[in-house]
Formats: C-alpha cells, sequence, structure tokens
C-alpha cells in the first residue's frame, strides 16, 4: 500500500504497520520533516522553558495510537541483535529503561517517515557505517583522555 516493505526494519510487525498506515495515512506532505513527525506521535521531549531554565520535560498527555504503537514495537529493540537494537542499549544506558524505549520509538518514526516520503527501501548498512563512525570517535576520545592521564603529573 505504501510502497515500500514497512516490516523490514526491525521489530515492526505486519500489525503493527497496518495500524501506523491507519492512523498516519498515505500523504507524509501533512508534516515539515521527520522532526514534526515525531513530534505529532508524542516521541518528541516537550521541554517547558522560562527564563532560560528548564522547568520539565516531560511528554505531552495527548494519546497517539501510531506512537504508541511505535512505542510497543520500540520495547523489544533492546532485545534484538541488530544495529538499532545496539543504539537502544547505548541510550538505555544513559537515559533509563522507559526513555530507551521513547529514543528507540523516536528512531523507529524517522526511519518509517524517510522510507514512506522517499519511497526508498529500509537499508540496515547506513545505521551500521554511523555505529562504526562512532565507535572510531569514542575510541579516538578515550586514546586521548589516556594520553592526558599519562603526562599528567
Amino acid at each position: 500500500m505504501v510502497g515500500v516493505d514497512l516490516c523490514k526494519v526491525e521489530c515492526i510487525s505486519e500489525i503493527s504497520a497496518m495500524e501506523l498506515i491507519a492512523e498516519i495515512g498515505l500523504d507524509m506532505n501533512q508534516w515539515k520533516n521527520s522532526k514534526h513527525f515525531a513530534a505529532w506521535l508524542n516521541l518528541a521531549p516537550n521541554t517547558k522553558i522560562t527564563g532560560g531554565k528548564i522547568i520539565s520535560s516531560r511528554m505531552q498527555k495527548k494519546k497517539n495510537q501510531a506512537g504508541l504503537s511505535l512505542r510497543m514495537a520500540a520495547s523489544n529493540l533492546s532485545k534484538t541483535k541488530s544495529q538499532l537494537g545496539d543504539y537502544t542499549r547505548k541510550m538505555r544506558s544513559r537515559v533509563g529503561k522507559k526513555g530507551a524505549v521513547v529514543v528507540g520509538a523516536h528512531k523507529l518514526s524517522r526511519i518509517i517517515y524517510t522510507m514512506i516520503k522517499n519511497q526508498v527501501e529500509y537499508r540496515p548498512e547506513v545505521l551500521m557505517e554511523s555505529q562504526q563512525k562512532w565507535k572510531q570517535q569514542r575510541i579516538m576520545h578515550l586514546e586521548k583522555q589516556l594520553q592526558h592521564l599519562k603526562t599528567a603529573p
């Protein structure tokens, strides 16, 4: 129906894909970009700032079935041995279990938006390249820290 197979994305089943299509429709021109799409799905932070200080950053209390189905799909991402699973586990160590589910669902929403909008198939190689780049940056940072610690008195 959409022109691409959404079920190739990890943790998106046929039922989840049909729920998403039923809720969001086939026209992705309703949203400016993937960030607006994620915000509509209630997967973006709702940071309230006043006077330059963050007062709260909770999720909005609006009901969105498409966002709910993506969060349910993302709850199993940390158990997969894929690049999305690695990303979710990395974020789980930073923001906790609930935060990692929302972050994983946000990532899934951006992938789905790009797939439907540009009519491109899911390619996990792109995620693998970005993960390798992150690992190389992390190694360089840790080596730099090690050199700094060796030279310290």
